[in-house]
């Protein structure tokens, strides 16, 4: 029965992480007969749930990922398994059983159905990331994760209910054996100034422990604290600022913001303030770097007030010639927002962004 991982243009770095675990499995760009193992975000769901429903006959197909991870039972509609939160024990573990014909109650950490009922099996332990690769060097590659899961509780992120609270870091040796693959070095983790840490206060020895060794062998092309990872706005100092000075190539860091009204960043649980942010951003001005500053619109009760003050927040960073990136938020599964109806963007806010983004100054995608 030929194991197949379903590529999306959405799913190539969780699949590129996925492949090595299964090194007979293909992958592929339509479904096929045998076991189909899809990895989606909830924007995706629509998609694959329709082609999953037209499958052939006698086709497995097995789900992975944020959506299926966060609504599980909502899945299991369509897919015969779920894999639920970290797949590199798990996916294993069970496409093994399916082909041996072997029980897959036994499978830890995954959901399916039995005589119309929903079974979940148990959580695993979280995997060590240093007995895992990064990526397929052969086939899919993707930024280096040096960290997994966050000790914070922001009411709209999958990340600490899919990877769990305590931050997790991969061994320098580890990360450094991957580093050999690229001219340029980037990185995911949720915080990158968090690297070494607890993720409530930054070891920056331990970010330049890993930043030293990363340029003494590939020289000056690394990317720290860019896209796809950022840095908490409090975790900007100057001592991690020195850091991107003396070893990395990027003059720009992503900053998560979020929201510019101090009641929203209370309620939302994000763990810092506006004025965190507005340190942090003259702060990477006197190190001459560009910050890129996410803010999220559309939270639970967020008044035309709080609209204003992010707004406001928003044309002073651009002002200072920052970048700004606006979202709309979308409620996750799994998370304390994740039935809640988003507030709408009131019009002279929208008119206003919409303005910011025609002049070049804002980009992003923050309406319904």
């Amino acid at each position: 029965m030929d194991v197949c991982f379903r590529l999306m243009q959405k799913n190539t770095y969780s699949l590129a992480a996925l492949l090595p675990l299964l090194p007979e499995s293909k992958l592929v760009k339509e479904i096929h007969e045998g076991i189909m193992i899809y990895s989606f975000a909830t924007k995706q769901k629509e998609n694959v749930f329709a082609e999953v429903d037209s499958r052939p006959s006698g086709t497995i197909c097995i789900a992975g990922g944020p959506h299926p991870s966060g609504s599980v039972e909502d899945t299991l509609d369509h897919f015969n398994f779920v894999v639920i939160g970290e797949g590199e024990e798990t996916l294993p573990h069970l496409v093994n059983t399916l082909l041996e014909g072997g029980d897959v109650s036994k499978v830890k950490g995954i959901g399916y159905k039995c005589n119309g009922k929903v079974v979940l099996t148990g959580k695993r332990d979280h995997v060590d990331l240093d007995n895992y690769p990064c990526f397929d060097s052969k086939a899919l590659r993707s930024p280096i994760e040096i960290s997994r899961g966050c000790p914070w509780n922001c009411k709209y992120c999958q990340t600490p209910r899919i990877f769990g609270h305590e931050m997790r870091h991969r061994s320098i040796d580890s990360i450094v054996s991957f580093a050999k693959y690229y001219n340029d070095l980037r990185f995911t983790s949720s915080n990158a100034f968090a690297y070494g840490g607890n993720g409530i206060q930054p070891r920056f020895d331990k970010v330049e422990a890993l930043l030293s060794k990363l340029s003494s062998i590939v020289g000056k092309n690394i990317f720290f604290g860019t896209f796809p990872s950022e840095i908490r706005p409090e975790f900007v100092t100057h001592e991690g600022l020195d850091l991107i000075d003396k070893y990395c190539s990027n003059r720009t860091i992503s900053l998560g913001a979020q929201s510019g009204s101090d009641i929203i960043l209370k309620e939302m649980l994000r763990g810092h303030t506006s004025e965190d942010v507005n340190i942090a951003v003259e702060r990477c001005f006197e190190h001459e770097i560009i910050p890129v500053v996410d803010f999220i619109f559309g939270f639970p009760n967020e008044a035309e007030e709080d609209q204003q003050r992010t707004l406001e927040q928003i044309k002073w960073i651009c002002k200072k010639g920052g970048k700004v990136r606006a979202h709309y938020l979308s409620p996750l599964p799994s998370t304390p927002y994740e039935n809640i109806v988003p507030s709408p963007i009131s019009d002279p806010v929208n008119r206003v962004l919409g303005k910011m983004a025609r002049d070049g100054k804002l980009s992003g995608s923050w309406n319904e």
